[in-house]
């Protein structure tokens, strides 16, 4: 398992959209993005940089691992 990268929101949402997800709302400098199927819909802060408990906590209510994250980083 890779270690966590430290991204910002912006390469975060990159990220997401590589993997399913699409832009639902946003609220503020939050971002709310949705995958229908399996359903799951997750918050993105737009920071310069996002903490790592924050970013854990985002690829877990996602149900994704941090090699796939980082894969759809580097993609």
């Amino acid at each position: 398992m890779s270690e966590l990268p430290v991204v910002s929101g912006s390469e975060c949402a990159r990220a997401l959209e590589k993997l399913g997800f699409y832009l639902k709302r946003q609220k503020g400098s939050h971002l709310i993005y949705r995958r229908d199927e399996p359903f799951c819909q997750v918050v993105v802060p737009k920071h310069k940089t996002l903490d790592r408990g924050t970013l854990k906590s985002i690829l877990g209510q996602a149900e994704l691992g941090v090699d796939e994250f980082v894969k759809a980083l580097k993609s």
